[in-house]
């Protein structure tokens, strides 16, 4: 009977000891009910918030801010006062910390992730393991505009006007209008609209009324192109550079531009019959009816003139109308962007009556100027259509002609102060002239290494590894400028694309190009080439896709990868995935080119 007793003492001590145990251990919260961290966006902060549950505090020393995506960086962040106790410096209660996107987003492009990190104990005599808590944000819509112009990525450009309201789209292109305003893209058309207003003013002062509505005809008139051109293409799905490529139309540019040099020459004057003048005179306030036809043509050529500049944000509206089929919103975007462009020419206008300087002899040399420059345009539009040696000839001739106008062989008793510096600059031209004249005598075409045939140098080239489309195995391929292999770039399709990429055990660069692209050719010539270009292609498989031919199977292409005209280049990555955030559309230079690349893992 005692052993009974004992027994039942012994279990009562152990049972009421475990129930004391677990009435201990119930007493520790997990982390997730002794920290809830939040972080939101509203409006331009992101408001976080730490809500300790009771008995629980966080050491300051430990409670950080981070961005860890797209790079890492420490955030210095206005946090409330500590308290002190006997754990040191500490937070109880509810911590709230406000962080100023801007703060990011002026160090950051992009979406990124924030990081909130902290490490706190309880009073009842247990401390956590530290605490990481991930919460992601997208970048602000300017940003990733911003990246997404400078990254020539048309895609991404797509994807925000997709996501974004009409008005705000508009608003959108208005201010990008603005920005590339800023750009030298407009700088040449400054002193072309000077000379327009001053040359119209006639003997007298120009009139600052005059002045406006003459840069308000040229804005319009580059507007209008760009805002057909745009929504002729989203509808028709057309590629405009197609059509540009056609001989016929280019012959028709190049007598365009060769016409207007001459008349600039002085040799004639483009205007309309003296009836149609009177008519419009009377309805303009006297405006002279071939001062409104000079500018409009000349806005006309500008569109085109300082259209690689403005080639993402084009070509991502017209993608926009092509997929969307909204051709009034489009070109209505289209058109804003076009006039925000234009405002520093309307102000250029507006000035004209204060800032313009008179008209005088120093007009012909401003028209010479001119001239010579359309003269450049129409050899440049030529060389698409006429041999390539026909077009060096030309260049030739255009540079050692440079240097007569310039009077490189005037008495030195006739030139003094800055007509020296213009002699001499005067005969650069003419020595770059006769090097292309000799180098054609050679045998080359090269209007950058006109003496290769002499220095005979070893460039360097990409020598990309595609698959062989007979037996499946990998083979060299030769460079675009090889003859042997031209062909091979051509006749493309989906189909050809997905197999070769497929085949490639590393990550793939495709090049989209036409024999017509004058931006083509420079990133064969200058991009290409490059040593630390060159040098990071080594981690990829570069395959050139010809669109030059414009079939369907190149269509296809295009629209399969959201792409409007050449160039374009597009990335696969290694397991085969289109990479369409990092396309690019139009031209770049070697370097950024290189950090393009090596941003591609």
């Amino acid at each position: 009977m005692r052993i009974l007793k004992l027994f039942l003492l012994v279990t009562l001590f152990l049972s009421a000891d475990f129930s004391s145990a677990l009435k201990s251990k119930s007493k520790f919260l997990s982390p997730e009910e002794a920290f809830k961290v939040s972080a939101v966006e509203n409006g331009d902060m992101i408001e976080t918030k730490i809500i300790l549950a009771d008995k629980i505090h966080i050491a300051d020393e430990s409670l950080k801010y981070r961005i860890t995506a797209p790079k890492e960086l420490e955030l210095t962040v206005k946090k409330p006062a500590p308290h002190k106790s006997a754990d040191g410096m500490v937070h109880v209660g509810t911590v709230k910390v406000d962080i100023p996107i801007s703060d990011i987003t002026s160090k950051v492009e992009g979406d990124y992730t924030l990081v909130i990190e902290l490490q706190g104990c309880s009073d009842n005599g247990i401390c956590y393991n530290a605490i990481e808590k991930e919460f992601k944000f997208h970048g602000s819509i300017w940003a990733k505009l911003k990246k997404a112009i400078s990254e020539k990525n048309t895609n991404a450009i797509v994807d925000i006007l997709l996501h974004e309201s009409p008005i705000f789209i508009i608003s959108l292109f208005l201010i990008l209008g603005l920005l590339l305003a800023l750009t030298p893209c407009i700088f040449p058309m400054i002193p072309i609209l000077s000379s327009i207003i001053v040359s119209q003013s006639g003997s007298g002062e120009p009139n600052a009324m005059k002045g406006f509505f003459t840069s308000l005809i040229y804005v319009l008139s580059m507007a209008i192109t760009y805002t057909l051109v745009g929504v002729l293409s989203g509808l028709l799905g057309a590629d405009i550079q197609a059509i540009m490529s056609n001989p016929w139309v280019l012959t028709i540019f190049a007598l365009m531009f060769f016409a207007l040099a001459i008349s600039l020459f002085g040799y004639f004057e483009i205007q309309l019959p003296s009836s149609w003048q009177s008519k419009i005179n009377s309805a303009s306030d006297n405006a002279q009816g071939n001062g409104i036809v000079g500018t409009a043509i000349m806005g006309f050529l500008s569109a085109f003139i300082i259209g690689p500049c403005v080639a993402p944000p084009l070509a991502g509206a017209v993608i926009f109308i092509s997929q969307t089929g909204d051709a009034l919103l489009g070109g209505t975007a289209l058109f804003a962007m076009s006039m925000g462009m234009g405002v520093p020419l309307l102000l250029v206008g507006a000035g004209a009556g204060k800032f313009m300087p008179r008209p005088g002899g120093w007009m012909t040399r401003v028209s010479q100027v001119f001239g010579v420059t359309m003269l450049a345009l129409s050899i440049f539009m030529f060389g698409k259509v006429f041999d390539a040696t026909i077009t060096m000839l030309l260049w030739s001739l255009l540079f050692m002609g440079i240097a007569f106008y310039m009077g490189v062989f005037n008495s030195s008793k006739e030139s003094y102060g800055a007509s020296k510096l213009f002699q001499l600059m005067a005969f650069i031209s003419l020595l770059y002239g006769s090097s292309l004249f000799i180098g054609l005598i050679s045998g080359t075409t090269s209007m950058m290494h006109p003496f290769e045939k002499f220095t005979n140098p070893a460039p360097q080239i990409i020598v990309p590894v595609v698959p062989d489309e007979s037996s499946g195995a990998k083979k060299k391929r030769e460079p675009w400028g090889s003859n042997k292999e031209k062909g091979s770039h051509l006749g493309y399709s989906i189909e050809r694309i997905e197999k070769e990429v497929k085949a490639s055990d590393k990550l793939v660069v495709i090049d989209f190009r036409k024999k017509s692209c004058a931006s083509c050719d420079e990133l064969e010539a200058v991009t290409f080439p490059n040593r630390n270009v060159v040098n990071e292609l080594k981690r990829f498989t570069f395959i050139t896709v010809d669109l030059t031919d414009n079939t369907d199977a190149d269509k296809a292409i295009l629209k399969k990868y959201r792409l409007f005209g050449t160039p374009n280049i597009i990335f696969f990555d290694k397991e085969n995935k289109y990479m369409a955030d990092k396309s690019i559309t139009g031209f770049i230079g070697a370097e950024p080119f290189a950090k393009h690349l090596k941003s591609i893992k």
